[in-house]
């Protein structure tokens, strides 16, 4: 499995920004797919997360009701749409996948990782 993230860049603040993470190496059905972020010096943080056959979703409480976690399963891709960034979004962002459908927050919980996108919010 492969994972190839794509769509950061530097952005205003109330700005907004679409990631995607094109997915190889399936099927992934059964599958949960994600994004985490990483901002410097912290560790990664859960974003949220998307089951591939229902397309049911799971955010962390800060970032609900501002980003919103999509796939298109013909292109094998996921989304994350970010609106209202605020300089606290800027990150590494990462795609994330693991077999198996839940409720997963928990960086172990994933054993596919992409390269990482880098999101810049300047205020």
């Amino acid at each position: 499995v492969q994972l190839q993230a794509s769509g950061g860049g530097l952005v205003q603040a109330g700005d907004s920004l679409k990631l995607s993470c094109e997915a190889s190496g399936g099927p992934f059905s059964g599958w949960q797919l994600g994004w985490f972020h990483q901002a410097p010096g912290k560790a990664r943080q859960f974003v949220a997360s998307i089951t591939w056959n229902s397309g049911s979703t799971d955010y962390t409480e800060s970032m609900k009701g501002r980003f919103t976690i999509s796939r298109d399963n013909a292109k094998n891709t996921v989304y994350l749409l970010m609106n209202s960034l605020k300089p606290e979004d800027t990150a590494v962002y990462y795609c994330v996948a693991r077999a198996g459908v839940g409720v997963f927050r928990q960086s172990y919980f994933y054993n596919y990782w992409g390269q990482g996108t880098q999101v810049t919010v300047s205020s």
